[in-house]
C-alpha cells in the first residue's frame, strides 16, 4: 500500500454546512472584524460555508499609528475584497451597530 487514500477528494455527502447563515444580510453593508484587530466595511456579495466573504466597495478602518496620524487619514478604501474566514472574528450589519454598556460590569 502506497499510503495513499484514493477517497479523501471524493467524500459523497460530506459537505461542510455553514454555522452561520448570512443570506438575509446579502447586499446589505457588513462590517467584519479580524485576527490582529484590523476592521472593514463592505456590501456583501457571497461567503461560503468557511465563512469567507466577499465584500464589495470595502473600506479598511485604519488603526491609530504615527502615520495615520500624521496623515489624518483614518480609512483606506479597498474595493472589491475576498475576506478568508479563518482570520474572521466577528461579523455584524453595519446599519443598527451601536455601542452599549458592558452587562457583566458589576456595579461598586
Amino acid at each position: 500500500s502506497s499510503g495513499i487514500n484514493a477517497e479523501w477528494p471524493l467524500r459523497p455527502g460530506k459537505k461542510k454546512e455553514s454555522i452561520l447563515d448570512l443570506a438575509p444580510y446579502l447586499e446589505k453593508r457588513m462590517r467584519v472584524k479580524f485576527n490582529g484587530g484590523r476592521e472593514a466595511s463592505g456590501v456583501l456579495k457571497g461567503y461560503d460555508a468557511l465563512l469567507n466573504l466577499v465584500l464589495d466597495g470595502a473600506t479598511e478602518y485604519l488603526k491609530e499609528s504615527e502615520e495615520t496620524i500624521k496623515t489624518g487619514q483614518k480609512t483606506r478604501q479597498l474595493g472589491l475584497v475576498v475576506c478568508r474566514g479563518t482570520n474572521i472574528v466577528t461579523v455584524c450589519p453595519q446599519d443598527g451597530i451601536e455601542q452599549i454598556s458592558n452587562p457583566f460590569v458589576q456595579p461598586e
